[in-house]
């Protein structure tokens, strides 16, 4: 069964990144959110790292106050980023994997070697009323620790299949990083599990990805942003948008044929 409509989040952290490289308030990330909303976001994503090396504390109050799209804050299974989320009340908070010397997500959270310590997290986020998801690789131990920890959401990350397209377009490390995430959102819908996917996908990979029936949100980010630079923030994001609605119409197309 082919979700008709897939929901695109825009990431806006790397919007702050260039803000805080020289200081001061511009670009702001809240401005951003909004260009996002007219250019047809379903939500907004934004990682309070630990370090604050983008996203800051006032940015996520401010989004929460001046934002009417749902805000997904990613986040680090930490005592400090909980009572963050706590206070915040985002409509869903993204556990993530979180080293302070990475510069980007380095990859899935490890689900299930951490349930002892995720569990705490995951009850107290959904108690609250915070729809929880949980950014992991796609491997079946995974999302089946996932499921055991009462994560209603996975988000599947998608870097690898990004990284395969870069280093050989059309390559068989590409065609099988795709069947992995392809496997794993099958996975999570037989395991009841709503799935996500994100991290690293652009104009050139996003296609086969939207094409999966049973994801139903992309999160994506550091590629709009960058290519914001050449062509306007609300035209990357549109394009994005068109391409995603695109696949994913083919798609339904070929499974009522």
């Amino acid at each position: 069964m082919i979700n008709r409509y897939l929901r695109l989040g825009v990431n806006i952290d790397h919007v702050a990144t260039i803000r805080n490289a020289r200081g001061g308030p511009h670009p702001d990330p809240v401005r951003a959110a909004k260009v996002a909303a007219k250019a047809g976001a379903d939500g907004i994503t934004a990682h309070l790292r630990e370090d604050r090396r983008h996203i800051s504390d006032d940015d996520i109050a401010r989004l929460t106050g001046e934002i009417d799209l749902p805000l997904n804050l990613e986040m680090a299974a930490t005592d400090e980023m909980l009572e963050i989320a706590l206070r915040a009340a985002p409509h869903a908070a993204c556990i993530v994997p979180e080293k302070r010397l990475e510069v980007t997500t380095e990859g899935g959270l490890d689900a299930d070697g951490g349930k002892a310590h995720l569990g705490r997290f995951v009850d107290r986020l959904r108690n609250a009323g915070i729809r929880v998801s949980l950014f992991i690789d796609p491997e079946p131990r995974q999302l089946q620790a996932a499921k055991v920890l009462g994560a209603p959401v996975v988000e599947l990350h998608t870097g690898a299949y990004a990284e395969a397209n870069h280093a050989d377009p059309g390559g068989a490390d590409e065609a099988c990083e795709l069947e992995r995430i392809t496997g794993a959102a099958a996975l999570a819908k037989s395991l009841g599990l709503e799935c996500h996917a994100g991290h690293g996908l652009s104009f050139d990979t996003v296609g086969p990805v939207a094409a999966i029936g049973s994801i139903v949100e992309l999160n994506i980010g550091h590629f709009l942003v960058g290519e914001a630079i050449f062509g306007g923030l609300e035209s990357s994001i549109k394009r994005m948008r068109a391409l995603m609605d695109k696949a994913r119409a083919e798609a339904g197309g070929q499974k009522s044929a």
